[in-house]
């Protein structure tokens, strides 16, 4: 099924002109509960990697040992939650029967678990220019892939990620089977497969990156209003969700100098993983299929993607705008 974002409440560049200029395409993934295959556009999916490739791991966390959860043990614990969640139940029934509760437990409890050298990084994402035309790619190439680490790192205490991109058509002998971490440090950082639907939409800053005069004659207008119509922080600006490209879904800290650490020159906002595609000040935001669901989408009983970068707040992958091959800069929002 498609995703489509209904049209914006009004159109901000009638009252603000001077908005019209930075308007940007953000591309909404829209991952959805599936079951991938690596020749397809996926988050948390399997990946088109060819056979004699290595893959990557974190040197950071070899052995002998981590503190963690199973990954098994993570996907049998959401499964149990979403099945429990979806049976009907009387008002004072507990959710989980004791052996549930044990299986769900045991999908959050950190122990220690032995590492056999180097840990594997987890597939993340997959986006195909076929399925994502807007896709910014080096030429010859047709395929972006994201992994990272399972673990927080520093500075940020994000996961590490890496960025692959390759010609699908060069790939003859796919991997059959990835090696997968023994330990994931954080069992947000392990997405459960998802299929895309790709949309474009309009964005415009946030108001943190508006220069102070507009953003002021923008909330005067608001106010005006008495609350009466739409918002721009939450309806007008920034898409909230899983995304690629657009605007910086700047939050709670105002937005900061950032630069590539190979050579020093600027960046721009490539993905913004979230697991949620509206709350309660985005509602307008939430997808015409989705109408009939209540609240927000997150990663829960009701969840599609199980991400989660605490409190609510998303990660961003930045790339340097002079080169492809430069390594990449994580934020939190």
């Amino acid at each position: 099924m498609t995703r489509t974002t209904p049209p914006r409440p009004l159109d901000i560049t009638g009252p603000f002109p001077e908005l019209a200029p930075l308007a940007r395409t953000a591309v909404r993934l829209h991952p959805r509960a599936g079951a991938p295959t690596p020749a397809d556009s996926s988050l948390g999916g399997p990946l088109l990697w060819p056979e004699e490739e290595a893959w990557p791991v974190c040197p950071e966390h070899a052995g002998p040992w981590h503190r963690g959860v199973a990954p098994d043990d993570v996907h049998r614990a959401r499964r149990v939650l979403r099945e429990a969640w979806a049976r009907p139940r009387a008002k004072d029934a507990a959710l989980l029967t004791e052996e549930e509760a044990a299986v769900v437990d045991r999908g959050r409890e950190r122990v220690r678990i032995p590492v056999d050298g180097p840990l594997p990084m987890v597939p993340a994402l997959q986006l195909r220019a076929a399925d994502v035309p807007a896709l910014p790619r080096p030429e010859g190439t047709d395929l972006l892939q994201v992994l990272w680490c399972p673990f927080d790192h520093d500075p940020g205490r994000l996961p590490r990620v890496e960025l692959r991109r390759r010609d699908s058509a060069a790939v003859t002998t796919a991997l059959a089977a990835p090696p997968r971490p023994a330990v994931i440090g954080n069992r947000d950082y392990l997405p459960e497969p998802c299929v895309l639907h790709p949309e474009s939409v309009t964005e415009y800053p946030a108001p943190h990156e508006l220069p102070k005069e507009l953003a002021e004659r923008i909330e005067a207008w608001e106010d005006a209003r008495e609350d009466t119509g739409p918002r721009y922080q939450y309806d007008l600006s920034v898409a909230p969700g899983t995304k690629l490209g657009g605007h910086a879904p700047w939050s709670f800290s105002d937005p900061f100098p950032m630069a590539c650490a190979e050579c020093g020159s600027p960046v721009r906002p490539l993905l913004t993983f979230d697991g949620s595609e509206w709350d309660g000040g985005s509602g307008s935001w939430r997808p015409a299929e989705d109408a009939v669901r209540t609240g927000p989408v997150f990663p829960g009983p009701s969840g599609q993607t199980a991400l989660d970068f605490g409190r609510g707040y998303c990660m961003q992958i930045y790339v340097c705008e002079a080169s492809y091959d430069h390594p990449p800069l994580t934020n939190m929002q």
